[in-house]
């Protein structure tokens, strides 16, 4: 071999392995059929931001907004006990109803779960278990927008005191939203709206939280779209 070939064949050995080091690291950079990776995100990290659709980024808050205000505000109308503790009132957390235009999928149940152990969680309420509210509708045979009839409350309550489970209210969660479209872009208002009927005088309450969110082709459409400085 002549000297001058050595930087040429030391050339093509640096090329050849750039190329394999870079084929094995293909799944990695960017995903191939039968990959997957998955790691655990950390409680103090932010939720990931849904590219087409609401998330965890737009559900978590909604909940703690929505279910922090109707406890606060029940909170100000409970009575107090000769011992000085405040007297509980049963609540009926029938359901969540989606009434958007996205499938929110399973989060649904998650939903349910989240807002009935903030519920739990305070002082405020007592809540029914989940599992005898859906015993009572299939017992009834009842649907849960059919509730605010007067006599399907009337027997679905029956039922539920008979089980040892006297309510004072029944919940309804509600996912509602709007769509502003311009061009390419899209600004989705959710809105979660917590409905509280007393079912002893028919009276309701309800609290809501809202949280719009941007949908764009490209990243540069959030700032074309929303003023960065406002």
């Amino acid at each position: 071999m002549r000297p001058d070939d050595q930087p040429l064949e030391k050339n093509v050995w640096m090329r050849r392995r750039w190329l394999l080091g870079l084929v094995s690291l293909g799944p990695l950079a960017t995903g191939c059929r039968g990959y997957q990776y998955g790691h655990i995100v950390k409680p103090t990290a932010s939720d990931m931001v849904g590219s087409h659709e609401a998330g965890s980024e737009v559900f978590h808050p909604l909940v703690d907004e929505s279910v922090g205000k109707l406890l606060a505000k029940q909170q100000e109308q409970c009575l107090v006990g000769p011992d000085g503790s405040l007297q509980k009132k049963t609540i009926c957390f029938v359901c969540v109803e989606n009434k958007m235009s996205e499938d929110i999928g399973d989060f649904k149940d998650q939903l349910y779960e989240q807002i009935d152990s903030k519920i739990l969680e305070s002082d405020v309420f007592q809540p029914v278990s989940r599992r005898m509210v859906d015993a009572a509708l299939h017992e009834t045979r009842l649907r849960p927008d059919a509730l605010m009839v007067p006599d399907n409350m009337n027997l679905f309550t029956a039922v539920l005191q008979r089980q040892g489970a006297p309510i004072d209210y029944l919940l309804y969660a509600k996912l509602t939203s709007g769509t502003t479209q311009r061009n390419s872009s899209k600004q989705r208002d959710y809105l979660l709206t917590l409905e509280l009927t007393n079912v002893h005088t028919g009276i309701y309450s309800k609290e809501s939280a809202e949280i719009r969110k941007g949908y764009h082709k490209t990243a540069i459409g959030s700032v074309w779209n929303y003023n960065p400085l406002k």
